[in-house]
C-alpha cells in the first residue's frame, strides 16, 4: 500500500494582476519529516518581499529533493477571466485538482485546501480530505504552497521586469491594492488600455478601459 500523501495548494487567486498556479507534491513520511525539520511550512507565514521569497526558494529547493512527485500548473489570465465570467473559478480549480490526481502516483491521502472548493471532489476521489488552511497542518499541503508561491513570483517577477523601463518599480504583487492600482492607472492613462496581465474579470475602481490588448511578443 502507497504511504504517499499528496497535498494540493494554489498561489494566486485573489490578484488582479498575473496568473493563478496551482501545484501538487506527494511526499512520503520520512520526506515529510525531512521537509518539516528543514522548514517547509505554509507559504503565507514567510511574509511578503524579497527575503521571503529567498527563504521560499530555498525551500522549494528541499521539496524538489525530496519530494516523490511535484506538479505545478499555471492558470495564465485569460483562461481565469472565462471561468471568473461564468462563475467558475472554483471549478477550475477543481479540474487542475482532479488533474493532479489522476497524473500522480498512487496516495493513500490526499489532501486539499479549502473545504469548501474541494469537498465537491470527495465523491469521485474518497481517500480525499478537503480543509481549510490545510497549509498549516499537512507538510505536503505546505509544500505545495510553496512551490505554487514561488512560481507565482517568478511570473509576477517578469510582469515587474517587463514594466519597469516604461513606468518604474511595479509593486503590490498583483493584489488589490493601492500600488497595483496605481500600476494600473498609469498604464491605462499611456495606452488606454489595462495591460495584457490584468484580470478584466477583477473589479478595477474606474481605471477599466479599452478592450483587452494581445499579449506582447
Amino acid at each position: 500500500m502507497s504511504r504517499l500523501v499528496l497535498g494540493i495548494d494554489e498561489a494566486g487567486r485573489g490578484p488582479a494582476l498575473g496568473a493563478m498556479v496551482i501545484a501538487a507534491v506527494a511526499l512520503d513520511p520520512a520526506a515529510a519529516a525531512r521537509a518539516r525539520r528543514a522548514g517547509v511550512a505554509d507559504s503565507k507565514s514567510f511574509g511578503a518581499g524579497a527575503e521571503a521569497h529567498e527563504k521560499r526558494l530555498a525551500l522549494y529547493e528541499v521539496v524538489r529533493a525530496n519530494a516523490a512527485w511535484i506538479a505545478i500548473d499555471v492558470c495564465d489570465v485569460e483562461v481565469v477571466d472565462a471561468y471568473v465570467a461564468r462563475g467558475a473559478l472554483n471549478e477550475l480549480e477543481r479540474e487542475r485538482a482532479t488533474a493532479f490526481i489522476r497524473a500522480a502516483p498512487a496516495c493513500r491521502r490526499i489532501i486539499a485546501d479549502g473545504r469548501k472548493l474541494f469537498r465537491p471532489m470527495c465523491a469521485e476521489f474518497p481517500h480525499l480530505e478537503a480543509r481549510d488552511r490545510a497549509e498549516s497542518y499537512h507538510v505536503a499541503v505546505a509544500a505545495a504552497s510553496i512551490c505554487a508561491k514561488v512560481r507565482r513570483d517568478e511570473l509576477f517577477a517578469c510582469i515587474a521586469a517587463r514594466y519597469a523601463e516604461e513606468f518604474g518599480l511595479v509593486a503590490g504583487g498583483g493584489y488589490v491594492n493601492a500600488a497595483t492600482r496605481a500600476f494600473a492607472r498609469a498604464y491605462v492613462r499611456r495606452h488606454g488600455v489595462l495591460p495584457p496581465e490584468a484580470r478584466h474579470s477583477w473589479p478595477w475602481q474606474g481605471v477599466r478601459t479599452g478592450k483587452r490588448p494581445q499579449p506582447r511578443a
